[in-house]
């Protein structure tokens, strides 16, 4: 779907969403009064649908995949199923609805959510007057959120396309990376000594429980009171609860606000004490910030494959052009975090 289905190509399938949603929703008459695109969507694209269900507004969220993607992405209907999960295990996030399979509605599979209210804009996130109010509650409650996304463990019949860590999450992790890396076919050394140091760092696996994989500022939706969701569950997959906290506290997510360990918004003490206080579980600090190597590591991968989907043809695009080029800042943050005088050695 591009931006020409919202415009000039409406009629061509306004009709069918329009049938569709009508009987996902059981209604009488549903009418959609406008649809436009959503920013923020890399990786899929989510469309805010304004509709009239028997005479009474109501704002949905339509979330279908991009014309390309990232390897280590889930499609929409995985990502379905891991937002039903976290919806039952009383994680904020928008309510899933309803997914469609028949691609005659829209061409492709997609699903339907409500949409929730704020903004997820990092930039303004991390500012001091920005929206989501006092910042430190804000950080305890992301803490308790993903404590909660953790309380989620295998086995889960509803979630049998998660595959569990067959080594360790960590040489997992490293073995995942590497391979993604040399599918590039470019000679990164900077990634190749920081994949190879966290294969001779690796912690000991602990729990194995529900990864957001992407829990950080700019993928939850806050308004001028606080958090109002939690986005983006395309890389959810088991594995160890530290890479979760090591993802939103590393430097890569905290949009300058470098100071602010915790996502850019506060210092790390109210994010772990909302996590520890939920979970039950203490944090390991060391492991943190092995997680955050990785997490650097990890992004860096993404960028060069967001770039790849520019470079190869399959999604023209200057936003992932210049995603592809975030990698040399991602190289030096790796050698910078494991140089031999700032790793604390065991």
């Amino acid at each position: 779907m591009t931006q020409a289905l919202a415009g000039a190509k409406l009629a061509e399938y306004k009709g069918a969403l329009e049938a569709y949603l009508t009987e996902a929703a059981g209604a009488n008459s549903l009418e959609i009064q406008s649809v436009r695109p959503l920013t923020g969507g890399a990786i899929q694209e989510n469309w805010l649908l304004e509709v009239t269900v028997e005479g009474q507004r109501r704002d949905l969220v339509l979330r279908s995949d991009a014309a390309s993607a990232v390897a280590a992405s889930h499609g929409r209907a995985a990502e379905f199923a891991l937002l039903k999960a976290a919806w039952a295990a009383g994680v904020t996030v928008p309510e899933p609805l309803w997914r469609c399979t028949d691609t005659a509605v829209l061409g492709r599979s997609f699903y339907v959510m409500e949409r929730v209210p704020g903004t997820a804009e990092g930039r303004l996130i991390v500012k001091p007057d920005g929206p989501g109010g006092d910042k430190t509650a804000l950080a305890e409650r992301l803490g308790e959120e993903l404590a909660k996304i953790h309380a989620i463990a295998p086995p889960r019949p509803d979630l049998d396309f998660l595959d569990l860590p067959k080594a360790s999450p960590a040489l997992d992790a490293v073995a995942l990376y590497r391979r993604y890396l040399d599918a590039i076919g470019r000679p990164y050394p900077g990634l190749e000594w920081g994949l190879r140091w966290a294969e001779c760092h690796a912690p000991p696996q602990g729990d194995i429980v529900l990864l957001h994989q992407d829990f950080r500022t700019g993928n939850y939706m806050v308004d001028g009171s606080g958090l109002t969701g939690i986005l983006d569950w395309e890389f959810a997959a088991w594995g160890e609860p530290m890479s979760d906290l090591g993802w939103f506290c590393a430097r890569c997510w905290r949009f300058g606000q470098d100071e602010k360990e915790a996502g850019g918004i506060a210092p790390r003490d109210p994010f772990y004490r909302g996590y520890e206080r939920e979970s039950g579980r203490r944090v390991d600090p060391d492991a943190v910030a092995y997680w955050e190597v990785v997490a650097h590591l990890r992004w860096a991968v993404i960028a060069l494959q967001q770039g790849e989907r520019h470079l190869t043809g399959g999604e023209p695009s200057l936003e992932l052009a210049l995603t592809g080029r975030r990698a040399a800042e991602l190289e030096l943050a790796v050698l910078a975090a494991t140089a031999p005088e700032t790793w604390r050695t065991p």
